[in-house]
């Protein structure tokens, strides 16, 4: 009984630390944590075991880690002279596993200081020929992208290109995109 009410203070500290430092929820303290989940352990133990946690969470997610490099991750921190206990190895597990898809788009998130794309669409429109003016067959194509930041609005943004204007910035990407290349290459 005892394992299993460990193990529910543990997830529930874990959860504490992803709510407070990727899910942006103030409410939940360190004191918050001590008195819900670990009310009988003398404060400098709570202190050494929420930040032995919250160390081991920012080293699982700044490394962006599966599964499999979880479990050779947690096999290590369990043979660390101070490490972590098995059963401990096991909730931090389960815990990345529910958590690991949320906590990267919030770090993916807080780490954007600019505008994102958040949709695009377009199509092309053809025009056909008429039997009443001379004028030919022409295709447009109809760009529209929303534009949005953090805490800002989305923008909606909506270009007409023609066939020469849609080369012209092909020409353009293709360029933004051989230099990206280039320099990625470098590092």
């Amino acid at each position: 009984m005892a394992d299993a009410e460990s193990g529910k203070a543990l997830s529930g500290l874990l959860n504490g630390i992803a709510q407070s430092k990727y899910y942006g929820n103030t409410e939940i303290t360190e004191e918050l944590l001590k008195t819900e989940l670990y009310a009988e352990l003398p404060p400098d133990e709570f202190r050494a075991l929420h930040d032995k946690m919250r160390g081991i969470i920012k080293s699982i997610v700044s490394a962006d880690m599966d599964l499999n490099q979880i479990d050779a991750f947690l096999t290590a921190q369990t043979k660390k002279q101070g490490g972590i206990t098995a059963d401990q190895s096991l909730v931090i597990a389960k815990f990345w596993k529910n958590h690991k898809k949320k906590i990267r788009e919030s770090v993916i998130n807080q780490s954007r200081w600019e505008n994102t794309l958040k949709s695009l669409k377009w199509r092309v429109d053809v025009k056909s020929q008429s039997r009443h003016t001379d004028q030919g067959s022409s295709s447009t194509a109809i760009v529209e992208m929303e534009i949005g930041g953090k805490d800002k609005e989305a923008e909606f943004l909506c270009l007409e290109l023609n066939e020469t204007k849609m080369n012209e910035m092909l020409k353009k990407l293709s360029e933004v995109e051989e230099s990206l290349a280039a320099l990625t290459q470098i590092s």
